[in-house]
């Protein structure tokens, strides 16, 4: 049997012995998935190469199986942090109900991806989009009544996104009598000269998924609302799926823009540029005022996709390499913080950062793992997300010549050390909770992959030519040049080189210094105290009093920026649906179940036939 069979396979035994097992053996199920998925991950890994490829007819349809430079990149993120979610999994799920119902779904989720990396055929890609939307909205759904409005508005964005990417599949094989991806490619599908409806409504589709503003309302609440396991992968991986199908579209334009049309696609750089940083500066504001540990996560991981989008709009070398190592980064830190939050959830019984801080003593490991991860989403060095931002304005200046949108993004990034900071000072700093006295560090099951996952920022900031490497492959069969790079330095366009070792030996040169200031002068004649040890003035204390407060963390920003929350995506999709309900609600008294008013229906149409007869039927 074909390789690409067996990994899929594996992931859908693994899937079904979940959904079993567990009325054998409760708690099983978490277990059989981490196997199933490590299992296809090692084979996918050992056993399958760049290049290979599988064809197949099912119902006279041709159908083609394949792995290439680009797809691979995107599988690293989708396996890599299957394995550690799923592994982080079997203790944070341990104890809940329908475990078998959430680990089928998981599982199924994981294989919808890895099928849309395998596909080479629009049929194919179709199918696993599908199966992956329906198994991550069963998941969504998952804690019931609570969230099956949310699962019903995600249901909503997802059909949009699939009848848009159908409506262009269909139209693909209508004009260009070809399924095959590769084909249309070449046919000059993507292309803006004669049927430009095409690619725009397969970035609708994309765009969908990967959050892109104003198409993004269902993600705060889906992402929060779910098991923070899953919720790794919904955010750190599956909306990575919209980021290869943009990739995959965008270049093909940019490459194939003739003289004619490519005013058309300096707008589309516009356009989807400042979607990407519009998204990024209000996901940002929103973030800003959450109280929920979960709500703040779920909106930053909306403003971290809206950079990779801006990088992709370029079209541009750096721009493109910017993006996808961003895309990379991302999946790993964002799978972190949504495993700390998770972890926090479990531990601590709430992710409401108003009801519970001090945590670091509790959980140093969480604290740990939290810490870097908020560091690399700030861009700050010398982690991952630092070299990939640093790419992103460095392509804006020099490649792009956007001056304006680099502000934008500059501003958003500088805004994300804000809620950065009130993520980590609620959860884990200040003064320990009464009500918190219990917790303790999360399970190693839980700290492991967390851990894994943190350490990769460090290794991403100081050697990002790991990353550089697979980028630059993908890169080069989307049809750019090689860039050079190496471990640590990249080439920009003046000939001067980034040198990232550099840089961060600078870093690291004045952390030591003022490590070595505060140790030798800061400490002098002082004693540790406990957080509960508080200044009195000079009164007697009558009882404890927690003077860490924490709500309205941002009260004056918000007050500023007031007029933007007024009026959000949310409110306008809402009357957008009202409006259409009440369009529905008229064209329903039409059908009243009389037969003489539908006979008179025919009558009309009958007569308006008759007066334009001519113009309707000339030849």
């Amino acid at each position: 049997m074909n390789l690409f069979f067996i990994i899929l396979l594996i992931l859908f035994s693994s899937a079904i012995l979940a959904f079993i097992s567990n009325r054998i053996v409760r708690g099983s199920s978490g277990i059989i998935a981490f196997i199933g998925i490590t299992a296809a991950s090692i084979l996918f890994f050992t056993r399958l190469s760049i290049g290979n490829t599988y064809s197949f007819t099912l119902g006279g349809i041709q159908m083609q199986f394949g792995l290439n430079s680009f797809t691979y990149l995107f599988a690293i993120i989708v396996l890599g942090l299957g394995v550690l979610a799923s592994l982080y999994s079997i203790q944070y799920m341990k104890g809940k109900e329908r475990l078998g119902y959430f680990y089928f779904n998981f599982v199924l989720t994981i294989l919808g991806m890895v099928g849309i990396i395998f596909s080479q055929d629009f049929i194919t890609f179709f199918i696993f989009w599908e199966i992956m939307t329906w198994s991550s909205y069963l998941i969504v759904i998952y804690n019931g009544y609570s969230s099956s409005k949310v699962g019903i508005k995600y249901m909503i964005f997802s059909a949009l996104g699939a009848y848009a990417m159908l409506t262009a599949i269909v139209s693909i094989k209508g004009i260009y009598g070809t399924f095959m991806i590769k084909d249309a490619i070449a046919a000059g599908a993507f292309n803006f000269t004669d049927h430009f409806y095409i690619p725009i409504l397969l970035l609708i589709g994309f765009a969908v998924k990967a959050a892109l503003m104003p198409l993004h309302v269902w993600a705060p609440k889906s992402y929060s609302m779910s098991p923070m396991s899953f919720t790794a992968i919904f955010s750190g991986a599956m909306s990575k799926m919209g980021i290869l199908g943009m990739g995959l579209v965008l270049t093909s334009i940019y490459s194939h823009a003739s003289p004619e049309v490519s005013v058309y696609s300096l707008i589309l750089k516009q356009v989807l540029g400042w979607l990407g940083g519009i998204t990024a500066v209000m996901a940002t504001i929103y973030a800003l005022i959450q109280t929920d540990a979960k709500k703040l996560l779920a909106y930053s991981s909306i403003a971290q996709l809206g950079y990779i989008v801006v990088g992709l709009s370029t079209g541009t070398k750096l721009g493109v390499m910017a993006a996808l190592f961003l895309a990379v980064v991302h999946a790993i830190f964002k799978g972190t913080l949504f495993m700390v939050a998770g972890a926090v959830e479990r531990q601590a019984g709430t992710t409401d950062m108003t009801k519970v801080s001090g945590l670091i003593r509790k959980m140093p490991y969480t604290f740990f793992a939290a810490l870097l991860s908020i560091i690399a989403l700030a861009g700050v060095p010398p982690l991952g997300g630092f070299v990939g931002k640093w790419m992103l304005y460095e392509s804006l200046i020099t490649e792009s010549n956007n001056y304006f949108l680099v502000i934008v993004v500059f501003f958003s990034s500088t805004a994300a050390f804000l809620y950065s900071y009130r993520f980590l000072f609620g959860l884990f700093l200040g003064q320990e909770e009464k009500e918190t006295e219990h917790v303790k560090e999360a399970p190693l099951t839980m700290v492991i992959p967390m851990l894994i996952l943190a350490l990769l920022l460090i290794v991403t900031g100081l050697y990002p030519g790991i990353l550089f490497e697979p980028i630059a492959h993908g890169m080069e069969y989307l049809g750019y040049s090689h860039v050079n790079w190496d471990m640590s330095v990249l080439t920009n366009i003046w000939g001067e080189q980034t040198n990232m070792s550099y840089i961060f030996s600078l870093i690291g040169i004045v952390f030591v210094v003022v490590f070595i200031f505060i140790t030798l002068k800061g400490y002098k004649g002082t004693r540790n105290v406990g957080t509960k040890e508080i200044s009195t003035s000079g009164e007697i204390p009558l009882e404890h009093e927690n003077l860490t407060y924490q709500m309205d963390f941002f009260k004056p920003f918000e007050r500023a920026a007031a007029p933007l929350y007024k009026r959000s995506m949310n409110k306008i999709w809402n009357d957008i649906g009202n409006a259409l309900e009440a369009v529905f609600n008229f064209t329903r008294k039409i059908y009243t179940g009389n037969g003489q008013t539908y006979a008179l229906f025919v009558i009309i149409f009958l007569v308006i036939l008759l007066i334009f007869k001519d113009s309707l039927f000339a030849n």
